[in-house]
């Protein structure tokens, strides 16, 4: 049985096409050349033919204890065949296995992200040896700690960090932003990502399942074959459902001893359309998701997160970009440049993000003199202190200029101020006691918080609340620019949680938003947990969706999307029962009969996949936008 099943299987498109020519040939008989029984024979040979695999289909469901479509057709087949109805057993079958076939080259495409996905993964690598001399390799013969070779327009081919060479890397696999991004020595770079220019050794970190990429398609694929509730209702109720059909068909029977109106009964009551409605709307929002860098763990998370009505998100590496930058520098010096070059001198012995952020803002200036310095030494919570027979320099924060008796004027003081007002952590740097620089360093905010923010408030959220560890006045400073509701400040991650379970003992369907690493509790305690980063393995883990690419305009277009895919799930629902309505109100006044029963029964299966496939090329035109994607450290 099992090899039959095989060979029909494989062979099942030509026998549909041997169905409708047998059809066609049998129509000719009929109604051009008169021969009604070389037409009949062809009709009762086309209807054996498609009967033997929706039989087998049938059989095969009955030994696992399911009462499947394919019975029920079965059964209207061999109904229509003992009363010599073989037009209509003919037409049946090759309309169901018609149906069949076009069901599975739609759905296709439906997956069609997976597909491409896995087109893009790499097999092979240039595997750089301990002479320097390089060969190709499978990419599974790669280990961790390797080095590989990436040439300009190469794939690389694992995760990795770059351990030579600098170039611009096309992330779109991974992040879905088409935006090159510049890469360096030290930077992270990820398997299916393409060097636009620039050749690069690579150090492997991990390889072929392990990547990120990797990763990305086992998730898309296990979330597109993961349920929604909906999907699971109907699941349930078609096991009832159709064994409620064949009883009814019974019924019909014995009741008005019509067995052609009963075998009609089975062809239309057949929940095909009901059947796929679900879960053809969940594998098409959720590819729509992989295409555009966002991964949606299934159903369940697409269904939850339409109902989010509050928005939780941490701070820092969430609304802001994570990245320290200078916001302004007020000089008090005579000579500002040689000011700025011994501030960056200074700094460049630290590894703090303040000093290195003022040490690349001070680059960019092109401000390149580098004086002699004194010998440093570190005071802790303070900053640094050196003195030699020339100058004594003081860099660091206020504590650190009155423990050294540096006096501060009153238009030191309000630019010391106008500074820690906007949030800003503040450097200062004085020479011999004499304050010479004030330095404002933020985190800058993401360019598109504000618009993404206030889309998810568009499309129904109902509160924003930003939880944050940092201290109250730069968290406040934060939200005034956003469309913030609520503001917790200075809070440890077990207090982001605590938070996180009074908005649900509210009654709140939450969300929270964060890097998916120190974030972890509050993601996996939420309704819904959002990882926003380049996919560390804590966010694949904790998160319910993952947002490959840190965008705001990727959280709106997700958060929109999981409430189109819902509604699109309740649309294929009523268009599968409506026309089950439909054709059982056309069988009480005698419009519809078994053929044009099933000729309808398929035409709803495909408007329910064609309807599903809106979602596929549903996207946020601010997705198409080209914008910088900063690396990833």
């Amino acid at each position: 049985m099992t090899k039959l099943n095989i060979w029909i299987s494989k062979h099942q498109n030509k026998m549909t096409i041997s169905i409708a020519v047998l059809i066609a040939l049998s129509l000719i008989s009929s109604y051009l050349l008169h021969f009604e029984t070389i037409a009949t024979v062809f009709m009762i040979v086309a209807s054996i033919i498609g009967a033997i695999p929706v039989a087998l289909h049938a059989f095969t469901a009955l030994q696992n204890k399911v009462v499947s479509i394919e019975l029920l057709v079965t059964i209207a087949v061999i109904g229509a065949f003992i009363i010599g109805e073989f037009e209509e057993s003919a037409v049946v079958t090759f309309l169901f296995l018609f149906g069949n076939y076009l069901e599975q080259k739609t759905l296709e495409k439906t997956r069609s992200s997976v597909k491409s996905l896995t087109k893009m993964a790499p097999t092979t690598a240039e595997l750089v040896n301990d002479d320097g001399t390089t060969e190709t390799v499978d990419v599974d013969d790669l280990d961790e700690g390797d080095h590989v070779l990436v040439k300009p327009g190469g794939q690389i081919p694992v995760d990795g960090k770059i351990i030579d060479g600098t170039g611009y890397m096309n992330e779109a696999s991974i992040t879905g932003e088409s935006t090159p991004v510049q890469k360096s020595n030290g930077d992270k770079v990820f398997a299916g990502s393409i060097a636009d220019n620039g050749t690069i050794t690579i150090e492997t970190t991990s390889v072929g399942e392990d990547t990120t990429f990797g990763k990305i398609i086992e998730l898309v694929e296990e979330a597109q074959d993961s349920q929604s509730p909906a999907a699971r209702f109907i699941d349930k109720f078609a096991t009832y459902y159709t064994p409620a059909v064949l009883i009814i068909g019974i019924l019909v029977w014995i009741f008005t001893q019509n067995f052609p109106l009963a075998i009609t009964v089975l062809v239309l009551g057949c929940p095909g359309a009901l059947v796929i409605g679900a879960p053809v709307s969940n594998v098409a929002g959720i590819g729509n998701g992989a295409k555009n860098g966002i991964l949606m763990k299934g159903g369940n998370a697409v269904n939850t997160f339409s109902h989010v009505d509050t928005l939780v998100l941490d701070k820092t590496g969430t609304l802001t970009t994570g990245k320290m930058s200078v916001t302004d520098i007020d000089n008090f010096g005579k000579d500002k440049n040689e000011d700025l070059g011994l501030l960056s001198a200074v700094e460049k012995t630290s590894d703090h993000p303040l000093g290195q952020a003022i040490v690349k803002y001070i680059n960019g200036l092109g401000i390149t003199n580098t004086p002699k310095l004194p010998e440093l030494d570190t005071v802790k919570g303070q900053g640094l202190v050196g003195q030699n027979d020339d100058f004594k320099i003081l860099v660091g924060n206020e504590r650190l200029m009155k423990a050294n008796n540096v006096k501060i004027s009153d238009a030191q003081r309000k630019a010391i101020d106008s500074r820690m007002n906007d949030g800003d952590s503040v450097v200062l740097m004085a020479i011999d006691q004499e304050l010479r620089l004030v330095v404002g360093v933020n985190d800058q905010l993401r360019p598109d918080a504000r618009e993404g923010l206030q889309a998810l408030k568009d499309a129904g959220l109902k509160r924003v609340v930003m939880l944050t560890g940092d201290n109250k006045i730069a968290a406040q400073r934060v939200a005034q620019r956003l469309p913030i509701d609520e503001v917790h400040a200075e809070l440890l991650p077990e207090d982001k949680v605590e938070f996180v379970k009074k908005f649900q003992e509210q009654g709140s369907t939450v969300a929270f938003v964060g890097d998916g690493i120190n974030d972890s509790p509050s993601l996996a305690t939420a309704d819904i947990g959002i990882g926003m980063g380049t996919g560390t393995d804590v966010a694949i883990e904790t998160s319910d969706i993952i947002l490959i690419k840190s965008s705001f305009d990727a959280l709106a277009h997700a958060y929109t999307l999981s409430k189109k895919t819902v509604a699109n799930t309740k649309e294929n629902i009523i268009i599968a029962v409506g026309t089950v309505a439909l054709l059982l109100l056309g069988l009480i006044v005698g419009v519809i009969h078994m053929g044009s029963g099933m000729f309808v029964h398929e035409i709803s299966i495909l408007v329910v996949i064609f309807n599903a496939m809106r979602l596929i090329g549903n996207k946020s035109s601010k997705l198409d936008s080209n914008q910088v994607v900063s690396p990833a450290n």
